[in-house]
């Protein structure tokens, strides 16, 4: 039996990946579409559990993809250059983890072949956000730090067969 060929994420660099390569990636968590301040003694970046506005936090993804910078004037739009500077990329982010050279976890889509294993994994905002950002003022987000996004769930650390 022959073996089978690398995974384009093991076998490609970032920046040779197509566009849907690319975006695939992405595991659907929406954990960098929650709001996130910077700490002043720190520097550190800390999450809230506020979404951006457009954020469904059902389906953990952006109402209008295709328009988002537009629309939210701080969205960053992650590429093969910057995706390894931006140190508030969750532990858990596709993205993060192939830069970095590690594997996907088991219930990325990636791996797992469904969409829906990120959130049976406890990895996705899903049922965790707390407001959106229409809602919040800046002034006021303070009051909704949380630290979970920026961790790796105990369900989600365990390979499933």
């Amino acid at each position: 039996m022959p073996d089978e060929p690398a995974p384009f994420w093991r076998s490609k660099s970032m920046g040779e990946m197509s566009k849907t390569e690319w975006e695939s990636l992405c595991d659907g968590c929406g954990r960098c579409c929650l709001n996130k301040l910077i700490d002043e003694d720190t520097h550190q970046t800390v999450f809230t559990d506020v979404g951006c506005k457009l954020l469904d936090g059902q389906s953990c993804r952006c109402t209008d993809y295709a328009h988002r910078q537009a629309r939210v004037r701080d969205c960053v739009r992650l590429t093969p250059r910057n995706v390894r500077r931006l140190s508030w990329l969750p532990p858990t982010c596709g993205y993060r983890l192939v830069a970095e050279g590690r594997e996907l976890y088991w219930w990325h889509p990636l791996v797992s072949g469904d969409p829906e294993t990120v959130h049976a994994a406890g990895v996705s905002v899903r049922g965790r956000v707390s407001a959106s950002e229409k809602d919040v003022p800046d002034a006021k987000l303070e009051e909704y730090i949380v630290s979970w996004p920026g961790k790796v769930p105990k369900g989600a650390k365990a390979k499933r067969k």
